[in-house]
């Protein structure tokens, strides 16, 4: 459950640099290196909405709490229109639709069930996920590549960045656990939630993510997002292809 959301990125004047005759001048070195730190992940839409969102289920449980079904739901049709395993979703990946997300994700509603709490460990995530992948290769005698690593909140923002980044740039989403965060207030849609990062831009302090959750794209100040300021952290999903 959400309210509308706010402004997340808080913009800045541009910073100038005084040259020698005391005119002040761009500092098209940084312009440049802004404009190639930069990777936004071809995703899909649902009729218009970008991914799926958590708030079209009908069950009453996963309306609630089904952000982490909703995460594997996305990563599933995710891999099946740009990987090719077309198998991990069960509708037609070429005519995406609200009836068959909100279908799907009863499908996956037993394997990362909605909890009291919450699905607060990434564990419960990733064994659940595997759980899913795992049946529905059974099923169709098909084996699937897809492999995930815990990657704690506990890790630095350096450590955390250059994750992010490894991982958008190799064409992989990126599942996020939020739980708790010392700016409720300006970050109150993602407390205590999962969703995925889609794209990324800009380099330390200033870099910003895409998240995609309830049916939108929204950009986040990732050193600030990150930073929650509680020692119970969420952390990510990295994925892998083999």
């Amino acid at each position: 459950m959400r309210g509308d959301f706010q402004e997340l990125v808080r913009g800045k004047k541009p910073e100038y640099n005084e040259g020698q005759s005391g005119q002040k001048a761009l500092p098209f070195l940084c312009i440049w290196r802004r404009m190639f730190m930069k990777k936004e992940l071809k995703y899909f839409e649902i009729d218009g909405a970008v991914g799926g969102s958590q708030e079209w289920f009908t069950n009453v449980v996963m309306y609630m709490g089904g952000c982490a079904a909703a995460t594997a739901c996305d990563s599933c049709i995710y891999l099946a229109r740009e990987y090719g395993m077309e198998g991990l979703y069960p509708y037609d990946v070429k005519k995406l639709s609200r009836e068959d997300y909100v279908r799907f994700g009863q499908r996956m509603k037993p394997y990362i069930r909605p909890r009291v709490g919450g699905v607060k460990e990434l564990r419960w995530y990733v064994d659940g996920f595997s759980r899913y992948i795992a049946d529905r290769g059974r099923e169709l005698e098909e084996h699937f590549s897809l492999k995930m690593q815990e990657f704690s909140g506990d890790h630095s923002c350096k450590e955390a960045e250059a994750a992010v980044k490894e991982q958008l740039e190799a064409g992989l989403p990126v599942p996020f656990l939020m739980l708790k965060h010392k700016d409720s207030r300006r970050f109150q849609d993602f407390i205590w939630h999962w969703f995925l990062l889609i794209g990324y831009e800009g380099e330390g302090e200033k870099m910003t993510v895409t998240a995609a959750t309830y049916g939108e794209a929204v950009k986040l100040p990732f050193y600030d997002f990150w930073d929650t300021g509680y020692a119970e952290k969420g952390g990510m999903i990295l994925y892998s292809l083999s």
